[in-house]
């Protein structure tokens, strides 16, 4: 299993998992695609992205089950980052996590299965 993740505000998660999907953050819906991190760029996303912000949950989603609407793409510093072409399908997610804000920064759980 290939995990990706997302950060993601808890009440998006909440209305994602509500309606069965989901669609993305703002910022997904204007860049045209759902941003994902891979385990060893999520702690760098987070500090650039999500500084200082909490009620934020980690969602660790299996990558290899996205099919072809899972594209590597070139983002910061050249690194390819996955970015999903369509709705996130919650049966896709291996798990939901919360990602805590501490004292230096967000208290990531273990990015294993």
């Amino acid at each position: 299993m290939s995990l990706i993740f997302k950060i993601c505000p808890q009440d998006l998660w909440r209305e994602a998992e509500a309606s069965g999907s989901f669609h993305g953050a703002p910022v997904d819906l204007k860049d045209g695609f759902i941003h994902f991190s891979t385990a060893e760029q999520v702690r760098e996303t987070a500090a650039k992205h999500f500084a200082g912000k909490d009620d934020l949950l980690l969602v660790a989603v299996e990558g290899d089950r996205l099919g072809d609407a899972l594209r590597w793409e070139v983002s910061r510093g050249g690194a390819l980052f996955p970015h999903l072409y369509g709705p996130l399908a919650l049966d896709t997610v291996a798990w939901v996590k919360p990602l805590a804000l501490g004292p230096d920064g967000h208290q990531f759980p273990p990015l294993e299965g």
